[in-house]
């Protein structure tokens, strides 16, 4: 299916850059876009670059980026009831991390050789091709309703390495499941913060030290309004409701088990639900850090008694 993307030409970002010196930076700070966290509180316990995703001079989702991984550590967003199809694959990057005073609006990459800037400061489209790694959304386009917000979640700064058995098994049914979830359940705004955890030791990457690939990916969600008439099965799942998914089939079993009747392709890439807390209980394990995902475990609390 053919990308109408308005691709830039790479001689063109150094003069963008120049020309763009007073542009508002979405590099570096979560404020202008801390509506996408429960109560304008980001996930306390990471270090990293924050990015407002700004696409056709809107925000529609936040990253903490990890320079030295090129790669995500999480990516926020509010999520909306979708409608109609998945958009054609159209990636694009973040000129801002390249060339801190560049346009603010992630950009598809051009043809031709790739500007070396852009090479060194984040993961570009070569490092996926041949692999045998699909690059993952953290934030997924199934989760948006508008085209535009369902296109801005194709950028490499909101993928991560991810085996095709988690993408396309039983991390994919995660995402359906909680679409389904939120969309017949929660009455008001939900948020949602997915993200990764990497190998204890380790770690291991794509194209010789390029990018960073996670041993697990987690996500949780905060709804704090609901109906109240749920279902047995989702008596749980309300307000809050975290999984972690397996990335690596030869992992030990101590966070996630393996469920060894899973059909072969699928095997080794389970997804385990779990309360809130014990998502955080295993972030702060493997990150030695304590670890909020959100405010007041999507408590109804006045954050502005909190630093």
């Amino acid at each position: 299916m053919r990308c109408w993307c308005v691709r830039l030409d790479p001689a063109l970002l150094g003069l963008l850059a120049a020309c763009c010196a007073l542009c508002a930076a979405d590099v570096g700070d979560f404020a202008p876009c801390l509506n996408f966290f429960y109560k304008a509180w980001p996930p306390k316990g990471l270090t990293g670059t924050p990015i407002c995703q700004r696409f056709s001079n809107r925000y529609h989702f936040a990253t903490l980026y990890s320079r030295p991984r090129r790669a995500p550590w999480l990516s926020a967003y509010v999520y909306s009831v979708p409608s109609g199809k998945r958009p054609a694959d159209c990636w694009k990057f973040e000129p801002q991390l390249a060339y801190p005073g560049a346009d603010g609006n992630m950009a598809p990459f051009p043809p031709g050789p790739l500007d070396q800037n852009v090479v060194e400061s984040q993961a570009v489209e070569p490092d996926y091709i041949h692999s045998s790694y699909n690059r993952g959304h953290l934030n997924p386009s199934l989760h948006h309703q508008s085209h535009e917000r369902r296109l801005a979640t194709f950028t490499l700064t909101n993928a991560v390495p991810q085996k095709m058995g988690s993408n396309q098994g039983p991390w994919e049914s995660l995402e359906q499941v909680v679409n389904k979830s939120l969309s017949a359940f929660c009455l008001g705004e939900a948020y949602v913060v997915t993200g990764v955890i990497p190998y204890k030791e380790d770690d291991r990457w794509l194209r010789n030290h390029r990018v960073a690939v996670p041993e697990y990916l987690w996500s949780a969600y905060c709804c704090p309004e609901y109906n109240q008439s749920l279902p047995d099965w989702l008596r749980d799942a309300f307000p809050t409701y975290a999984a972690i998914g397996r990335n690596d089939p030869n992992s030990t079993e101590e966070i996630v088990p393996i469920d060894k009747q899973a059909k072969k392709a699928f095997l080794g890439y389970d997804v385990l639900r779990m309360p809130l807390d014990t998502l955080e209980m295993h972030l702060k394990d493997r990150l030695s850090a304590d670890f909020s995902v959100f405010y007041e475990q999507c408590g109804k609390s006045d954050p502005s008694r909190e630093n």
